[in-house]
């Protein structure tokens, strides 16, 4: 955890100095002389940069809260599985009624080594489970078990449900950036509805992105999947009704054109989700098989894969948090955040050396694979492949912040089929924001409507068709493109970084005191 804090520091020491050396503003996101960022569109449709200050716990600028400890336990000497009476501990807190807060309390695990032979599974709301530290002497977990799976599980698989039938948008084009749109009947819609908010991505714009041939790969062209036409779900809530136009909490990432198919509102039921859960201050070790090596990029490297995957899993929850964690030796690190996880803060983490082969579907150190509103902030990475990686068609927005990945095996990136509306926010790593064609199994244009703000280290920014991609203030080299020719993304202010330091923390400074 000392690298992260200190790039925290770093930023913190880089936010004074950008100021007084008179940095570059961005034609896009320029702050005005009320101290407030102005937009500028930078289409004729109206597409402006998105509003990321409602990703993160609580819906952004909510501090995490603190769990009273109900519940502590102490390490015991040898090598018994100290899984089921950690499950005990957790289940117990788990029975406990919920206080005003939303909480029910925290299980914690005093300074010492845990064996787990089980993955420890929270399922009920307002339950925290915390160590004494990350550090060598604080609390360490151990995953003694031989099979890829994470060491913990918040929340369970089951998602939102819709249940009312979808309403038609009848704007002909909802633009990026947008908070409000027109239905053609807003009747059945009240403030406080949580609602999905769908893009449709037709046969029509398939083809006009071109992901409807995409070159086969040259050694196995059977693998090479050709798009179909898929919606993106934007998770929302109604938070006003004027006539038929409907206001949302957060903007969608990817625009709703009547061309490519239009869209749609409907309302959602959420008995599935849990919330305010979290996993705090504890460091992990993956047990696996040293006796598995193969020579990888030219070293000798320890390949087991029947290991743990992730330190925490965040499946169907909600207002979560991971904080003060650390891995050594996991398959890939810290965090994924699955699809139905919402609203989640992953912060002060650290991912270290990695055990698995390097190639396709390992190390991805900090994975959002369909997760929307998450704020990844002040997190370190080692040895990864894909070190703060997007999954498919996530829906976005979701922040990575003052990040830093280290001796990359491959880039940070939207990794596969149209995943919206990523903001990478003073990262310093290998980025990609590209047409990846036959990678994987087809992932062709894999983010759009993805920015970089000042980030640093190497990139690749292309433009998708029908939306754009940024590189905004970025400093480092441009990266090799992995299939040329593409049209080149939105470069300004290449080599020198732009006020304010960080879009995300300007956009929240915005809307919280525009609130007051």
């Amino acid at each position: 955890m000392r690298l992260a804090r200190q790039w925290s520091l770093s930023a913190l020491l880089l936010a004074a100095v950008i100021p007084l050396l008179g940095a570059a503003q961005s034609k896009l996101a320029a702050v005005g002389p009320d101290g407030r960022l102005h937009y500028t569109a930078y289409t004729a449709q109206g597409d402006m940069l998105p509003d990321f200050s409602h990703c993160g716990y609580g819906g952004g600028g909510v501090p995490l809260p603190v769990a009273a400890v109900r519940v502590t336990l102490e390490p015991h000497a040898g090598d018994s599985d100290d899984a089921p009476r950690m499950q005990k501990a957790i289940d117990e807190v788990s029975a406990l009624p919920l206080g005003t807060d939303g909480l029910r309390g925290a299980v914690l695990l005093q300074r010492g080594t845990y064996r787990c032979g089980t993955t420890l599974h929270i399922r009920a709301s307002g339950v925290v489970l915390r160590g004494e530290g990350d550090g060598e002497r604080g609390t360490s977990l151990i995953a003694a078990y031989a099979k890829p799976e994470p060491l913990i599980q918040v929340g369970g698989k089951a998602g939102p449900k819709a249940h009312a039938k979808s309403i038609e948008v009848t704007d002909a084009y909802v633009p990026v950036g947008a908070n409000s749109l027109t239905v053609e009947n807003a009747k059945d819609f009240a403030v406080g509805q949580t609602v999905f908010v769908i893009r449709r991505g037709n046969a029509a714009w398939i083809a006009e992105t071109g992901m409807d041939h995409i070159t086969p790969r040259p050694t196995d062209p059977k693998s090479t999947k050709q798009w179909s036409p898929f919606d993106l779900k934007f998770d929302r809530v109604v938070t006003a009704i004027a006539g038929n136009l409907l206001t949302f909490d957060a903007p969608v990432g990817c625009a709703i054109d009547r061309r490519w198919g239009g869209g749609a509102v409907q309302r959602y039921d959420d008995p599935d989700r849990i919330e305010r859960c979290g996993v705090e201050s504890l460091r992990a070790l993956s047990a696996y098989d040293k006796a598995k090596t193969a020579v990888q990029d030219k070293v000798l490297t320890e390949v087991d894969e029947e290991h743990a995957t992730w330190l925490v899993g965040f499946g169907a929850v909600k207002n979560a948090w991971a904080r003060h964690l650390t891995t050594d030796k996991f398959a890939h690190g810290p965090a994924v955040l699955q699809a139905a996880a919402k609203w989640v803060t992953v912060e002060d983490c650290a991912g270290r050396a990695p055990v698995s082969l390097i190639t396709g579907g390992r190390r991805y150190t900090y994975n959002i694979q369909g997760a929307q509103l998450v704020l990844v902030q002040r997190c370190y990475a080692d040895e990864a492949r894909h070190a703060f990686v997007f999954g498919s068609r996530v829906a976005g927005p979701n922040v990575f912040l003052d990040c830093r990945a280290e001796h990359n095996h491959a880039t940070s990136e939207p990794h596969e089929r149209w995943s919206v509306a990523g903001l990478y926010d003073n990262v310093e790593s290998d980025l990609a924001l590209q047409d990846r064609q036959w990678m994987g199994t087809g992932h062709g244009w894999s983010g759009a409507n993805y920015v970089a703000w000042n980030c640093r280290g190497t990139l690749i920014c292309q433009q998708p068709p029908t939306a754009q991609n940024f590189a905004i203030g970025f400093t480092g080299r441009r990266g090799k493109d992995a299939f040329s020719p593409r049209s080149a993304g939105w470069w300004e202010s290449e080599g020198v970084p732009v006020a304010p330091r960080s879009l995300y923390e300007q956009q929240l400074q915005d809307r919280l005191s525009a609130s007051r």
